[in-house]
C-alpha cells in the first residue's frame, strides 16, 4: 500500500503556479522605499547629532589628553554644550582638542571662562566649562584656551605612601618597647592611686606621709576658721551691747544730752546775768567822776564773768567734738 501511494505521488502532475503581475516594478519600488528609509534614518541621525546645526570652534590646549576621545561632550553646569570633533598633536608637543559648540549654546562661554579636564577614580574623563561672570564678552569663534587638568589617580601613589608611613608609625607606637605603652602603664598606675584612700593628694605628693600632713594642715585651718567665726560672733555681740549702752534708752548718750541741756540752761542764765550787768553799767555811766572807782570794780567783775563763760563754752565745744549732735550750742557773748 505504501509503495502504491508513493508511485501515485510521483506520477501526479505539479499544481499550476499563478504568475504575479508587475513583479519587477514592485521589487524596484520596494528597493527604492528601503533606500529612502535608510537615507532618512541616516539624515535623522546626522540631525540628531547636530551635523546640520550652526557651530563655532573652540580649541583647548593641554599637555596630556589621556581619556579624551572624539565624540565626547563638553558640559556646562551638567548640560552638554559641545562635542569633541578632533584631537591632534601640535608641533610644539601640545595636544589640541577641537570642540564644536552650537551657536545656541555658545552664549554660555565667555572670555573669562575656565575649562577643566578631570579624570576621576570612577568613570571616564570629563571636560567641563565654568563661566563665573556671564556679563563678560562672549568667547569668539576659533578661540584657543588652556585647559586645567585634574587627575585623582595621580594622587594615589602619594596617598598610599602616606598611609604606609601612618601604619608604620602606629606599629612603632603600639610596639612592646614603645613609649606609648609605658605611658599607658604609668597612667594606669596613676588611676589606681586616684582610687586609693588619699586620692589626688597621693598622686600629687607621691607618698602618703606628705598627703597626711596636708590633710592635717587643712583640718587645722578648718578649726582656725571655726574659732574665727566664734570670735566674730562675740565681737558682734559686744558691738550690739556697746550700741545699747551708748545709744540705748538707758545709755550714755541720753545722760550726755541731759548734761548739754543743763549747760544750755546755765548759759541762758548767764546771758540774763550779763544783761543785768550791762544795765547796771549803763546806769553807772551816769554817776559822777567820784563813782569811777566803783565802775572799775564792776568791769573786773564782768571780766571774771566773761572768763567763766569762756570756760563753759570750751567745755561745750569739747563735748560737741566727742559727741557730735545736730543741735547747735553756740554761746553768744553780749
Amino acid at each position: 500500500m505504501a509503495a502504491e501511494t508513493d508511485k501515485s505521488l510521483l506520477n501526479s502532475e505539479p499544481a499550476a503556479v499563478r504568475p504575479v503581475r508587475n513583479l519587477e516594478f514592485k521589487a524596484a519600488l520596494l528597493l527604492v522605499f528601503t533606500a529612502l528609509l535608510i537615507a532618512g534614518s541616516v539624515l535623522y541621525l546626522l540631525y540628531a547629532r547636530g551635523v546640520f546645526e550652526a557651530t563655532q570652534t573652540l580649541v583647548l590646549l593641554t599637555d596630556d589628553a589621556e581619556g579624551v576621545v572624539v565624540g565626547m561632550d563638553m558640559s556646562f553646569s551638567g548640560f552638554p554644550i559641545g562635542r569633541v570633533r578632533r584631537v591632534e598633536l601640535a608641533d610644539n608637543g601640545e595636544v589640541r582638542i577641537v570642540i564644536d559648540v552650537p551657536q545656541k549654546d555658545a552664549h554660555w562661554l565667555r572670555t573669562t571662562s575656565v575649562f577643566t579636564l578631570v579624570r576621576g577614580l570612577v568613570g571616564g574623563t570629563a571636560i567641563r566649562a565654568f563661566s563665573g561672570i556671564l556679563t563678560d564678552p562672549p568667547l569668539p569663534d576659533g578661540s584657543q584656551r588652556p585647559v586645567l587638568r585634574g587627575d585623582a589617580t595621580a594622587e594615589l601613589p602619594r596617598v598610599l605612601s602616606t598611609a604606609r608611613e601612618v601604619l608604620e608609625n602606629i606599629n612603632a607606637m603600639t610596639g612592646q618597647e614603645a613609649e606609648l605603652r609605658g605611658t599607658l602603664a604609668n597612667l594606669q598606675q596613676v588611676t589606681e592611686k586616684l582610687k586609693g584612700p588619699q586620692g589626688a593628694l597621693g598622686v600629687l605628693f607621691g607618698n602618703e606621709a606628705d598627703a597626711k600632713k596636708l590633710v592635717a594642715a587643712l583640718d587645722r585651718a578648718n578649726g582656725l576658721l571655726a574659732r574665727m567665726d566664734t570670735l566674730a560672733g562675740r565681737v558682734d555681740s559686744l558691738a550690739a551691747k556697746a550700741d545699747a549702752q551708748v545709744f540705748g534708752p538707758e545709755g550714755v548718750m541720753k545722760e550726755t544730752r541731759a548734761t548739754v541741756v543743763e549747760l544750755n540752761r546755765l548759759l541762758v542764765d548767764a546771758r540774763t546775768s550779763m544783761a543785768k550787768v550791762d544795765a547796771v553799767l549803763v546806769e553807772a555811766q551816769g554817776i559822777a567822776a567820784n563813782a569811777r572807782g566803783a565802775t572799775n570794780d564792776l568791769g573786773a567783775l564782768r571780766a571774771d564773768v566773761e572768763a567763766n563763760l569762756h570756760k563753759i563754752e570750751g567745755m561745750i565745744n569739747q563735748l560737741n567734738r566727742k559727741w557730735p549732735f545736730a543741735r547747735e550750742t553756740e554761746v553768744k557773748l553780749p
